[in-house]
C-alpha cells in the first residue's frame, strides 16, 4: 500500500434533479469534478455535516432522503492532493433533495456547479464518485459498505 498520511470522516451527497441529472462542482482544491462533499467537523454528526456541505458548497438546502452506503476500502478511498498529500477517506454517501435556496456557487471551494446526466458525465471526475453515483441510480433499499 502507498503512503497514507491522514485517515479522515468525509460526507457526500447525491442530488437529483426531476430530469434524474446529478449535481457536481468542479473543485477548486483539485480542479475535478465531483458530487458536493466534504469532512466532517468536530462535535458534528454525518447529516449535520452533509446538510453544511451542501449549503457552503452550493448555497441550497437540503433534506436527507437516505443513506446511499459507506465507503472505505483503500483502493479507491485513498485520494492524493496536488500538494502530495495523500488521504484516506471514510465516507458516508446520502441521497438528498432540494429544499430550497437558489442554486449558485456558495465559497471559493468551487469553480463552477451544474448538473449532468448519468450518461453525460465530465471526464475529469474524482476517481471515487462514479461508484456513489452507480449505488444511487441502482434505486435499492439497503445501503452499501464498501
Amino acid at each position: 500500500m502507498k503512503r497514507i498520511d491522514e485517515l479522515k470522516a468525509a460526507v457526500a451527497v447525491i442530488i437529483l434533479n426531476e430530469k434524474n441529472e446529478v449535481l457536481l462542482q468542479k473543485r477548486a482544491d483539485v480542479g475535478l469534478w465531483g458530487i458536493p462533499s466534504g469532512h466532517i467537523e468536530l462535535g458534528e454528526t454525518v447529516s449535520q455535516a452533509a446538510i453544511r456541505e451542501v449549503k457552503e458548497e452550493t448555497n441550497v438546502d437540503i433534506r436527507i432522503r437516505k443513506l446511499i452506503g459507506v465507503y472505505s476500502e483503500p483502493s479507491s478511498q485513498v485520494f492524493a492532493y496536488p500538494n502530495g498529500k495523500v488521504v484516506h477517506f471514510i465516507t458516508t454517501c446520502f441521497l438528498a433533495d432540494i429544499t430550497g435556496g437558489e442554486l449558485r456557487c456558495n465559497s471559493d471551494e468551487s469553480l463552477e456547479i451544474k448538473f449532468f446526466g448519468a450518461e453525460n458525465l465530465p471526464q475529469a471526475l474524482i476517481k471515487m464518485h462514479p461508484r456513489w453515483l452507480k449505488d444511487a441510480l441502482a434505486d435499492i433499499d439497503l445501503a452499501y459498505i464498501r
